[in-house]
């Protein structure tokens, strides 16, 4: 285990964490890497080439905003969504880009920003991922100061070519460690814990230092910053509900959360409690705010990624809103559980559309917001990955094939979709023995190879499926 709740679950903006998320974070660090090798006053300028997903879905996912606002010093955690759009005006009302923040250099858009769309992968680049960005710093006479190739790999993680990033930058010894879920249940059981339990154990230890330096208890900046967590997911709904109006982009999708919302509560106001299904029209309505919130370049958090980053907030508001006992502690048990599932699928097969297809992003989301509901619920650890790998098995083959690159259709609707089947898939593993044929650790090795073996026009191209045949109508 070397990733943290904290990676799985980042503060950042719309529309996507791998295109969006991952490339500013990129540019950032490029730009900074310059300041620390005393580079950035010979600079006078910096090329961008985007290969792969990156260049054939990147205007739809607003991967071009994203790099000049990472060259210009900005991290998708701490940026401003509303300050956004001035200051990618401003960048390109001048022609130049304050680089890392600290120094004008003149930026052409058309040549120093290329959609390299008939080439997949970086010249000369070793790692094969098809969300590849290579930044270059030129001086004066044209020669180059440094070049770096990045890899936005989903969730908002990014590697860079040729680095072995586990050894520059070693993760703090975990009192358990895990690599599979046949492992963490077998750890789990030895030592009496709930899969709850022993993560917050591992994430008290990845605390540590931070903790020492703040004079804290590791497991009081666990909490705070689960908690955090939740009130950005709270407050992400909440603005989604409030907001009307078209979705940018050019396709005209209307967000619909708010007027779904309207409708339900004139049902509830009238007495209108007669459906039992009705609460899983609430979770509809939660994942498609979310869902609007981050097409619209809002402030979401990556659940895994941004393209599913309604499904968790939908069944946890369903969990604390319609569950009679829900608590505080639940929803603990939840972010913790859900994470475990999450860096189960993160570092034994991917998270990334770019990479395995929707499969990848709302059928991890639902399988990690199935495993926790079962959590909050007060489930044993079988129930957790039965449920887990329930969510999966009815996820598996789903493509990746965004309208126009954008995250709107069939995003939106796929997230609510996945946040019902989460719910369904905690129910059935709650209402049986824990016995089942296929394990969650078979059906994550399934997922990744189902993935690899799909077209690559299937996988957030635009160039197959719903992508194609809607524009072609």
């Amino acid at each position: 285990m070397t990733t943290s709740l904290f990676d799985l679950y980042k503060l950042g903006v719309g529309p996507s964490s791998s295109h969006t998320m991952g490339p500013m974070r990129a540019a950032h660090r490029f730009a900074f890497s310059l300041v620390e090798h005393s580079l950035l006053d010979r600079v006078v300028r910096v090329r961008a080439e985007l290969y792969g997903s990156l260049a054939l879905t990147g205007k739809g996912h607003a991967t071009d905003r994203a790099v000049l606002l990472g060259l210009a010093g900005h991290e998708p955690a701490t940026i401003d969504p509303a300050a956004i759009e001035s200051t990618v005006l401003a960048i390109r009302a001048a022609h130049a880009l304050p680089l890392a923040g600290l120094r004008s250099v003149p930026f052409d858009e058309i040549t120093d920003l290329v959609f390299e769309r008939e080439i997949m992968f970086p010249p000369g680049a070793h790692t094969q991922h098809p969300n590849g960005l290579r930044l270059t710093a030129y001086d004066a006479t044209g020669a180059i100061l440094d070049t770096r190739t990045y890899f936005s790999i989903g969730g908002g993680f990014i590697v860079e070519d040729g680095i072995d990033a586990s050894k520059e930058n070693p993760a703090a010894p975990v009192p358990f460690p895990f690599h599979t879920a046949a492992e963490l249940l077998a750890t789990a059981h030895a030592n009496e814990l709930s899969i709850a339990q022993l993560m917050l154990e591992n994430e008290c230890a990845l605390q540590h230092a931070a903790a020492q330096a703040a004079n804290r208890a590791p497991v009081e900046l666990v909490r705070e910053g689960i908690d955090r967590i939740w009130q950005t997911m709270q407050l992400c709904v909440e603005r989604g509900i409030a907001a009307e109006g078209i979705l940018p982009g050019g396709l005209n999708v209307r967000r619909r959360a708010h007027r779904l919302a309207e409708r339900l509560r004139e049902k509830e106001a009238t007495g209108l409690h007669g459906d039992p299904l009705a609460p899983l029209d609430w979770v509809t309505v939660y994942a498609m705010a979310v869902n609007e919130e981050n097409a619209a370049g809002g402030r979401v958090v990556t659940a895994p990624t941004n393209g599913a980053a309604g499904v968790v907030p939908a069944v946890l508001h369903y969990y604390d809103r319609f569950v009679p006992d829900s608590d505080h502690e639940g929803i603990l048990r939840f972010f913790l559980t859900s994470a475990a599932i999450g860096i189960l699928y993160k570092e034994n097969a991917s998270i990334s559309g770019a990479e395995v297809g929707c499969q990848g992003e709302v059928g991890v989301a639902c399988s990690m917001a199935a495993g926790g509901l079962i959590a909050a619920l007060g489930g044993t650890n079988g129930q957790i990955e039965h449920a887990a790998e329930i969510a999966m098995e009815h996820n598996l083959g789903m493509t990746c094939d965004p309208i126009g690159g954008l995250v709107q259709i069939p995003c939106s609707e796929r997230n609510a979709m996945g946040a019902a089947k989460a719910v369904h898939a905690a129910r059935i593993a709650m209402s049986e023995s824990e016995e089942h044929k296929v394990s969650l650790d078979q059906v994550i090795r399934t997922m990744y190879l189902t993935g690899l073996d799909m077209q690559s026009r299937y996988k957030e191209t635009s160039l197959a499926g719903l992508a194609l045949n809607v524009i072609a109508c």
